[in-house]
């Protein structure tokens, strides 16, 4: 037993403060250095205990983060419910989404995010989100997706050409560094964050530039993600394929673009939208292909030959790597729903109602993973950051955003009405 020494200039023992240094010791019970394996034990590990500790050391690492993003998710599912409760309806009249949105923005703005949540939340926007987005394939066969992705291709093309060939001059006009006005064109025109980042390597970009960019395309993106869904309502009366061109155009990321859609489905209860604005988002995603070694070229004529050699690495490398992934499991499960919807017995051994269980199961689980995202975009957007941005910057993002907004909706009124009214 450990001593305990009476307090000194105190009549009752049980004030003395060494008393508590010994309460949890216990005979017979070796002391813990630490609960986790030491060098030396880890170096007698077989590879599979060395494999599975790593994965094991990963979810613990990410599971603060997704396990967030999850409760904010139920919360604004919650939070709308009460909504529709409180005013007698039996359906609520408030997106779900769009109250995750903005409670994860309250989150982040009022009292931070802990680095413990950080691993969660970048795996929430890198691979949770791009899981969901593929899965959304199984709601559309293969000639649905070829007949929206048609239509589509005119409008796309010209938001695109309308993004790089002004923005980049509105860029010049204003004063902003040549690199930076690329990073906000390219990210207006195509993808967003994913086309900058891409695209920052092959024109040489500074830091503060890639992060002034994201910035732009964040804010902008997140504001068309709230107000588009009830804009592109009012615009094109309730057509389900004109709204999701014009989302999947007029705004800026992936990301977005799916919240969008959840927000319109959740709100007027069309599906159809988030099919038309997934596949239309997607159609520009492929044209990084394209336009990452255009712009390269472009940039390139104003570097010097050192520079310009490093920058052909990089270019050959991200070329390589425009095509992203979730794009191709996108049509995977296109291409799985056209197989499975053939014949009367889908693949010749499923039942009918069995393969309809299996696309709900699909879709809900894709419905789960937008959700959570969405909630890692609201958390991951700061305020301060984007105040810190300047008014030049935020300026030309601004005008990029309604450009592209007033050609989609131009060409969809021009060229794809009459597309969709054959």
């Amino acid at each position: 037993m450990y001593p305990i020494r009476p307090a000194r200039n105190l009549g009752d023992p049980y004030r003395n403060p060494e008393l508590f240094e010994w309460l949890d010791s216990l005979e017979g019970v070796p002391d813990w250095l630490g609960p986790a394996e030491t060098d030396a034990e880890r170096k007698g590990w077989a590879p599979w205990q060395r494999t599975g500790n790593h994965y094991f050391g990963l979810a613990g690492s990410t599971l603060p983060g997704l396990a967030l993003a999850g409760l904010i998710a139920l919360a604004g599912q919650g939070l709308a419910d009460l909504s529709g409760a409180a005013m007698g309806l039996e359906k609520t009249p408030v997106s779900p989404i769009l109250v995750a949105i903005l409670l994860a923005l309250f989150v982040r703005n009022a009292i931070g995010l802990p680095t413990v949540y950080e691993a969660g939340l970048s795996l929430a926007l890198k691979k949770v989100l791009r899981i969901g987005v593929a899965l959304l394939g199984i709601r559309l066969s293969l000639a649905a997706t070829g007949a929206i992705g048609l239509v589509a291709l005119p409008v796309v093309v010209a938001c695109i050409a309308a993004a790089l060939l002004l923005v980049t001059r509105l860029g010049r006009a204003v004063g902003l560094p040549p690199r930076l006005a690329t990073l906000i064109a390219v990210g207006t025109a195509i993808c967003g964050n994913s086309a900058i980042v891409a695209m920052a390597p092959v024109i040489g970009a500074e830091d503060d530039e890639v992060s002034y960019a994201v910035g732009c395309v964040t804010l902008f993106g997140l504001l068309a993600l709230l107000v588009h869904p009830y804009v592109g309502h009012w615009l094109f009366d309730a057509d389900p394929t004109r709204i999701g061109l014009f989302l999947g155009t007029a705004i800026h990321d992936t990301a977005q673009v799916a919240g969008a859609g959840m927000v319109y489905l959740a709100q007027f209860g069309t599906p159809e939208v988030l099919d038309a604005a997934t596949v239309t988002k997607l159609q520009r995603n492929m044209f990084m292909v394209a336009v990452i070694p255009l712009m390269a070229v472009l940039s390139a004529r104003d570097r010097s030959a050192g520079t310009g050699a490093t920058s052909g690495l990089s270019l050959r490398r991200q070329v390589r790597q425009a095509i992203p992934g979730f794009v191709i499991g996108f049509l995977a499960m296109s291409l799985l729903r056209t197989l499975g919807d053939l014949g009367a017995r889908p693949f010749g051994v499923l039942e009918p109602g069995t393969w309809r269980q299996l696309i709900h199961l699909a879709t809900q689980t894709a419905t789960v993973c937008l959700a959570v995202a969405m909630a890692a975009v609201g958390l991951g957007t700061s305020f301060t950051r984007l105040r810190g941005l300047g008014l030049r910057p935020l300026g030309v993002g601004l005008l990029a955003a309604l450009l592209v907004g007033g050609v989609s909706y131009g060409m969809i009124r021009l060229v794809a009405g009459p597309l969709l009214a054959r």
